[in-house]
């Protein structure tokens, strides 16, 4: 093992069996969510929205639509996706694409960079204990004036505590400085939220030191709990999407109707 990311670490707090589905045992994916596949379609599409403005290009919906359909397509190509009751391939296509015009009448601001990679040294901000690995991951935006944006695609609005309390702003603050020496000037998320009528939330926070320590309290026994194979499961509604229900020892031995009950909560409309 020789780095860590948000996601990672977002996946162990979440559930350690599927952690350790994932990135330890390595195990085959039979299928894809629907909402995950979304979400890697949208983003990438959202990434060439703001390469062709970084390079003084226009936007033709046209081709941007072509975008869009040629990622999903990829997205189809590489795994089955399992869509929630109700869903239609259609239906998330059209959203999309709705949410994008949507996207393109916000205001425009200067850019600096999108879906850039990095890879920082973990340490504690205050002490300088170092974690003796690397946290990386992407900025999915970075505007002009260093304000670090992230994207998501939700079923509903999120609030102002999800997103103070956002694991991986900190990580891309903590990162920030890191890389380049001084604090980043605001955190911002951008939420597409997936509605019949869907809308952009944007919410703002910011980054202190003490978040920077939380976070590498959090890292550091998320990476004891991993050296030491400590791998706890722990259901719930995200359970219904989960790509290893097959081989999951609770997921199999859940009664039918609790697995109803978690697949219903999961299945949120449109």
């Amino acid at each position: 093992m020789d780095h860590l990311s948000a996601s990672q670490i977002n996946l162990y707090l979440l559930c350690g069996l599927k952690y350790k589905f994932q990135y330890v045992d390595n195990l085959p994916k039979p299928f894809k969510s629907s909402a995950l596949a979304f979400g890697s379609v949208f983003h990438s599409t959202l990434s060439w929205i703001h390469n062709q403005r970084m390079s003084g290009k226009d936007v033709p919906r046209e081709t941007l639509y072509r975008i869009f359909d040629a990622d999903w397509y990829c997205q189809k190509a590489d795994t089955d996706i399992r869509y929630k009751e109700g869903e239609k391939e259609l239906t998330l296509s059209l959203l999309g694409k709705e949410m994008l015009e949507l996207y393109l009448l916000e205001p425009q601001k200067e850019l600096k960079g999108s879906e850039v990679h990095f890879s920082v040294p973990l340490m504690h901000p205050a002490t300088k204990e170092k974690l003796g690995i690397d946290l990386e991951g992407f900025f999915d935006l970075i505007e002009a004036d260093d304000t670090i944006t992230e994207f998501k695609t939700t079923a509903q609005t999120m609030n102002q505590g999800d997103v103070d309390g956002h694991i991986q702003l900190s990580a891309y603050g903590y990162a920030f400085e890191k890389l380049f020496q001084k604090p980043a000037k605001g955190f911002k998320i951008v939420n597409f939220v997936k509605k019949k009528k869907p809308k952009i939330e944007v919410f703002e926070t910011e980054r202190t030191a003490v978040r920077y320590e939380e976070f590498f309290f959090l890292a550091k026994e998320v990476f004891k709990g991993i050296q030491s194979k400590t791998f706890i499961p722990h259901t719930g509604y995200w359970c219904g999407d989960c790509e290893y229900g097959a081989v999951c020892p609770l997921w199999k031995h859940l009664k039918q109707p609790e697995k109803k009950a978690v697949e219903k909560e999961c299945a949120t409309p449109y």
